[in-house]
């Protein structure tokens, strides 16, 4: 993660803020407008005496306030299989997400099973399938451009009767703005629903950090479609500034829940505030 708020310091002298060039600082470091401005009238307020301690300090508490305090980053295994479906626009990584938090979860001591749902993108089902040798977990597929619902029931099924914990559907990516295939996705969510009415357990964005404040817009259409329950935000260890976990919690109150750090099995981990703010500050 870049820390973009370094600059910060450079936009105060010992007499004068420019707050303009501040609050430009920050819109440019994708916390997003409304978020920025809460941060300016919060440093305004405290002027009279603020130095570039104060104003790194001011940052990182407002945006402390927004997001989740640190917890179990997924919904504990019960005696019930949990279904995870991970969706996202075409791009963002949602198949190597899928397959770096199946390894995850299985390295914890969890029994877990994978879904090819992206049933429409050329190879994805063989992708899924390479992870899924690659670390020892089972995917259960269709045939190419099959219902990707079917597969999520079947794979939905086998889970229960196997006593596996986490089922994690990968879907095909989809752009937000096209009405017909949010409607599949809502119909997946429904054909999950009817092994377990409470399914799926966990609905996961899957963003990327260098797509900015576009991936706001993405959260907010996913969300109309299916209720998210968290992010997966992938390249934060290239130029994506960071700041949309931040705009995407303080608008829609989405908290992030695994961050990709490349392109290994093991580049990927638990979201913790404390190592977030610390980096981008």
């Amino acid at each position: 993660m870049a820390g973009f708020f370094k600059k910060i310091l450079s936009k105060f002298s010992k007499d004068k803020i420019d707050w303009d060039d501040l609050e430009e600082s920050l819109i440019t470091g994708d916390l997003g407008v409304k978020l920025s401005m809460q941060i300016i009238d919060n440093l305004q307020d405290k002027k009279k005496s603020i130095n570039p301690d104060d104003i790194i300090y001011a940052c990182k508490e407002e945006i402390r306030k927004i997001l989740p305090p640190d917890s179990n980053s997924i919904s504990d295994k019960t005696d019930k299989t949990k279904v995870i479906l991970v969706v996202g626009v075409n791009g963002t990584g949602k198949t190597t997400s899928s397959a770096k938090l199946a390894n995850h979860l299985k390295n914890s001591g969890a029994n877990v099973m994978l879904a090819a749902a992206d049933t429409f993108r050329a190879a994805a089902i063989e992708q899924l399938e390479v992870w899924g040798k690659r670390i020892n977990v089972p995917v259960i597929k269709g045939d190419y451009q099959s219902d990707p619902s079917s597969v999520c029931y079947d794979a939905h099924s086998k889970s229960i009767n196997s006593g596996v914990d986490y089922l994690i559907c990968d879907t095909a990516g989809r752009l937000h703005t096209r009405h017909n295939l949010m409607e599949e996705l809502k119909k997946i969510c429904r054909t999950l629903s009817k092994n377990d009415n409470s399914a799926p357990h966990e609905v996961f964005l899957v963003v990327d950090a260098t797509t900015g404040s576009n991936a706001l817009s993405q959260a907010k259409e996913f969300n109309k479609a299916t209720k998210l329950t968290g992010l997966i935000v992938t390249k934060m260890d290239g130029s994506g500034k960071g700041g949309i976990v931040a705009s995407i919690a303080n608008e829609l109150g989405i908290p992030t829940k695994f961050i990709g750090l490349g392109e290994e099995v093991n580049d990927f981990k638990s979201f913790h505030t404390d190592e977030y703010l610390d980096e981008i500050l």
